[in-house]
């Protein structure tokens, strides 16, 4: 009997690290991807000058660009925990998302604190109004910014308006901040699937820099 749970136990073994080797090698080639996307999006503008695993999920690279607009830039990729099915189950049913971090410090150090996350509802249930027992007027409306803030300053006017214009990026969270890295941005994975997914994201984050700048000079 002791055999047999013993077999049973090496064959688990033996089949956790299959399974560890094949998803860190998919999780690898997917992050070298992603990367070569962003640097490719760069247009000769910019390069990777330094690559490197955190662990088996998370790809973080170096960013120099030939503008100053950013600098000491970084990206970080997070993926699911693939290699490890338990975490990576714990991730989809938190329906969490694998993302790019791009971290950067600007000319001109930001005088405010802002920290912007974007939600989207979307319902196509437009026939479950119109047959309740009332009639609905359905509008589809702009924008809508909901803010903290008792008072709205001039200087984030700039980067708020970058944010509404740009409907081709779904940014989940931007950040700035005086202490450095002064500018964050996170986008999902998923936004950058090609190159010109790439190049939209990296558009965005160079007008919420210029924007952030403007409004210090």
């Amino acid at each position: 009997m002791g055999r047999f749970v013993l077999i049973d136990l090496l064959g688990a073994i033996g089949l956790l690290a299959v399974w560890y080797f094949f998803l860190n090698r998919y999780n690898r080639k997917k992050g070298a991807t992603a990367l070569r996307s962003v640097e490719a999006a760069c247009h000769g503008k910019g390069r990777v000058t330094e690559a490197r695993w955190l662990d088996s999920c998370r790809l973080q690279a170096r960013l120099s660009f030939t503008s100053h607009l950013l600098d000491n830039a970084r990206v970080t990729i997070r993926l699911f925990h693939r290699p490890m099915p338990i975490q990576w189950l714990v991730s989809l049913w938190r329906k969490q998302k694998e993302t790019v971090t791009l971290e950067a410090d600007l000319d001109y150090v930001p005088g405010f604190r802002l920290e912007i996350f974007r939600h989207r509802w979307v319902t196509h249930k437009e026939d479950h109004f119109r047959t309740g027992s009332r009639e609905w007027n359905i509008t589809r409306p702009g924008p809508i910014v909901l803010t903290t803030k008792t008072q709205w300053t001039q200087e984030l006017t700039p980067v708020v308006n970058t944010l509404i214009t740009s409907r081709g990026q779904d940014l989940l969270v931007v950040r700035f901040r005086p202490e450095s890295p002064h500018l964050i941005a996170v986008v999902g994975l998923d936004a950058l699937s090609d190159e010109q997914g790439a190049a939209t994201f990296l558009g965005v984050v160079r007008d919420l820099a210029a924007g952030a700048s403007t409004s210090r000079q």
